[in-house]
């Protein structure tokens, strides 16, 4: 089997072996250009010892050499260039105590966790695959590198990222693989929630984040998300829905695009139906504000999970408002600008019509005909720069202190007042206009 190797990495590895050492390509970059998919990085590994790859490159930089990697800086371009290693003992479900160096290939790809992500490359060698991962990769499977315990128990993320690269690529998990997952979930405890927040980001951008579902049914998710299983098997008996909230939740998550604030939105934007659940005399079932309460528990969570404060704010806002409906007028629309945000409009828009999509057929054409409305009058607004935010207002507070008034809360709730009055109607948005409003206001 051939690879068509990058420049750069086929100068590293050239200029490694020219000097003695062996160097290949390795791990997820190898698997990923056998499935014809364009890798993200590209990692070397070599029997070069941390020191002797220093000497060879003449940009390099200490990222992890107490576990053997420096990264090589070539151009605007970096790769992370590992010495072949042993892992000692783990002692706490994610670091070994010690690191030995060796001198042979196959005893670094043992300690590798998934037998599509333990093969080698260069165009000497060709493919190195000595634990089956290509006859994997061609059965579709995701396999532990020996026995899988072992492999879970070295580090307890690898059980989150079997089910992620199960959803990335499509591929199930091999069974012996899936019994040590759900034998050994409860580990994941040990893991911090920076790692384990970027696992489940990628599950959830990938082209499956239906196989969420696995984590459940692995007991994955009870030790990292246990509001999912909160969600799992709780109907909802109403015409508008045909699903309970789990699988209406996974089926609008397959329903918009593989962005991480849109696919985090949908994830979140039902969880608090299950706290406000009540039944009628009619046997029907009401969600009366499940969007706050979804808001708190989506706040809750991405907090627990540290992620960063434009994603927290962002993400609560839609789903605060994945409900909000309207007429689809102008002022309505306008209005809703505001209050959403211009630049999360459309994000608000998709999100609606991916929960749409997903619920039963009882007026959906007339929903989704009230999202396509509300969109194009949200472009109209644009396209005639009318009036939503106070950075558009026509007046200032400078020239309200000009009029007389004094900085404070009196001279913004004045401003917000205004720009109510030029929602309603964007022709009044003129100083003149605004400051003949204000004086009668003041009664100059």
């Amino acid at each position: 089997m051939k690879i068509k190797l990058p420049r750069k990495v086929l100068m590293i590895i050239n200029n490694l072996q020219l000097h003695g050492y062996e160097a290949y390509a390795v791990g997820g970059c190898v698997r990923d250009s056998i499935l014809a998919r364009r890798p993200e990085d590209w990692d070397i590994t070599t029997s070069a010892r941390p020191e002797e790859i220093k000497k060879l490159f003449r940009r390099t930089v200490d990222t992890g050499i107490e576990h053997g990697t420096v990264t090589v800086l070539l151009g605007k371009d970096s790769y992370e260039v590992t010495t072949y290693r042993i892992d000692g003992a783990y002692e706490d479900s994610r670091h070994p105590k010690e690191v030995r160096f060796t001198n042979r290939l196959e005893e670094d790809l043992r300690r590798r966790d998934f037998t599509i992500n333990a093969m080698a490359y260069n165009d000497e060698i060709r493919l190195v695959d000595v634990f089956g991962g290509m006859q994997d990769l061609n059965h579709h499977l995701i396999r532990c590198v020996g026995e899988p315990k072992e492999r879970f128990g070295e580090d307890a993320l690898r059980i989150l990222r079997a089910v992620r690269f199960s959803a990335q690529l499509n591929f199930p998990i091999e069974p012996k693989t899936a019994g040590a997952v759900r034998e050994l979930a409860p580990t994941l405890k040990n893991i911090s929630a920076e790692r384990i927040q970027t696992e489940l980001v990628k599950l959830l951008v990938s082209p499956h984040p239906e196989r969420i579902q696995d984590a459940y049914e692995l007991g994955i998710t009870k030790v990292i998300l246990p509001e999912w299983d909160a969600m799992v098997g709780v109907e909802q008996n109403t015409p508008h829905h045909k699903y309970d909230v789990a699988q209406h939740t996974l089926r609008a998550m397959k329903n918009i695009k593989r962005d991480k604030i849109l696919r985090l939105t949908m994830l979140f934007h039902d969880m608090g139906k299950p706290a406000v659940r009540t039944t009628d005399e009619n046997g029907r079932d009401h969600f009366k504000g499940h969007a706050l309460v979804s808001e708190e528990i989506a706040r809750k969570v991405m907090r627990r999970l540290k992620f960063d404060n434009d994603t927290v704010k962002k993400v609560t806002r839609l789903v605060c408002y994945h409900d909000y409906r309207m007429e689809a007028t102008p002022k309505n629309v306008r209005r809703a600008m505001n209050r959403i945000g211009v630049e999360l409009f459309p994000y608000y828009l998709a999100v609606r019509m991916a929960d749409a999509k997903a619920q039963s057929p009882y007026r959906r054409r007339e929903k989704i005909e009230n999202i396509i409305a509300v969109r194009e009058l949200y472009q109209e607004a644009l396209i005639k720069d009318e009036c939503v935010t106070l950075r558009q207002l026509a007046v200032s507070g400078r020239d309200l202190m000009e009029l007389g008034m004094r900085p404070g809360r009196e001279l913004g709730s004045m401003l917000s007042e205004l720009l109510e009055y030029v929602i309603d109607d964007p022709q009044r948005n003129t100083k003149e206009n605004l400051c003949t409003y204000v004086k009668e206001k003041l009664g100059l």
